[in-house]
């Protein structure tokens, strides 16, 4: 089988072979209900707890703060419209980044519609953030590292300007992009509810978490048994909760060595494409991710002719399902640089000689597609 080269980490990533094994054995060996009272059952809880340990110890928190979802989307609108509703007779008001990822974007939405009032920051500096916090504020949401460009931002300083407008205000951090990949040490870093998700991190699909700090109080979206304290109701997939613990733990371990690696592929396509392409990443954002645009071609033209190539990349966000990108909207990028732009984001199993073979491509598919143009519209 011809190699594919995959540069669409930050949409997902390949389940980990310690993953992958221990999901298949509690899939067909150990699959008891982790309410159940007998051996089986106690055995899934076990693992439940294990991989709460895991996360927990990755996050550096306390396992009683970890609450297991279906995803980062669950997360996120567990975290902005549990918290928001669970303080709505006294505060009403949500402050996010119009960056943020749709998941938060959309909760927001929600909450505008149902009796909040949301405001969207100018920008994503701590200042923008305490400049629209006043009394009434409830929440406020911003993301560590962002999904289409990879830039960072410092989350520390912005709890700590809402912080001092408002003492009450929840604040949410986003970190599914930062997590496994940036340090994140939740015994310092004053945020009050944060959201992370396994496949990004080379852990399964459809499981993620919610860190709730102790005290803070969230309404449920669902209602049903008494798990996870009532907070998120279900019978838990002991499989996917434990690959996910198992892939956390295993991030953790090799974080710093996987950040140097992709800092290294980041900079080598940079200058691959110095010249004839547009960076829209900043210098200092997560090595995993770079954001460039070709402007005079559309993204998904030269995204499927790499693809017939065998290299798979991303026109922005994969929730966007090709749509353009209301971040670099957002960020006041032309139309044509945002109808232009591809993400490209690394992984520890990409090597130097993919990032070559990448850049050739990308060259040849910017020269062969503008000539194409130029031959469909000539001049005059």
């Amino acid at each position: 089988m011809e190699r594919i080269i995959y540069l669409d980490n930050a949409a997902t990533t390949r389940c980990g072979e310690e993953a992958a094994a221990l999901i298949m054995r509690l899939l067909r060996e150990e699959y008891g209900n982790p309410s159940s009272l007998y051996g089986m059952g106690l055995a899934a809880e076990k693992e439940v707890h294990r991989a709460a340990e895991r996360l927990a110890s990755a996050l550096r928190c306390r396992e009683d703060e970890i609450v297991f979802t279906s995803g980062a989307t669950e997360a996120n609108n567990l975290a902005l419209i549990g918290g928001a509703r669970a303080r709505q007779k006294r505060l009403t008001g949500i402050v996010a980044s119009p960056l943020e990822h749709a998941s938060v974007l959309g909760a927001a939405g929600w909450l505008g519609e149902n009796g909040f009032a949301w405001r969207q920051t100018e920008g994503t500096a701590p200042q923008d953030y305490a400049a629209l916090v006043d009394e009434k504020t409830t929440l406020v949401s911003c993301m560590l590292v962002n999904n289409e460009t990879g830039a960072v931002s410092d989350v520390a300083a912005i709890a700590e300007a809402v912080r001092q407008k408002n003492p009450q205000t929840l604040v949410h951090c986003d970190a599914v992009q930062g997590f496994g990949k940036l340090p994140i040490d939740l015994r310092r870093l004053p945020v009050d509810l944060l959201s992370v998700s396994a496949h990004k991190i080379y852990g399964p699909k459809g499981v993620g978490a919610l860190f709730v700090r102790r005290g803070v109080r969230l309404t449920p979206l669902l209602y049903g048994g008494g798990q996870q304290k009532g907070l998120r109701p279900g019978t838990e997939s002991v499989p996917l909760i434990a690959g996910f613990g198992l892939a956390a733990e295993i991030a953790a371990a090799r974080r710093e060595e996987r950040f140097t690696y992709a800092a290294a592929l980041r900079a080598r396509l940079c200058e691959a494409v110095q010249g004839w392409g547009t960076v829209n990443s900043p210098e200092n954002g997560s090595p995993f991710i770079l954001n460039v645009s070709f402007e005079g071609l559309r993204s998904e033209t030269l995204l499927h002719f790499l693809e017939a190539k065998g290299i798979c990349v991303s026109s922005g966000s994969a929730c966007s399902k090709g749509k353009g990108s209301h971040v670099l909207s957002a960020m006041g990028l032309s139309p044509s640089r945002v109808d232009s732009a591809l993400r490209l984001s690394f992984s520890h199993e990409v090597t130097p000689e993919d990032i070559d073979t990448a850049a050739a491509a990308l060259r040849e598919g910017v020269d062969t597609l503008a000539r194409a143009r130029r031959s469909a519209h000539p001049a005059g």
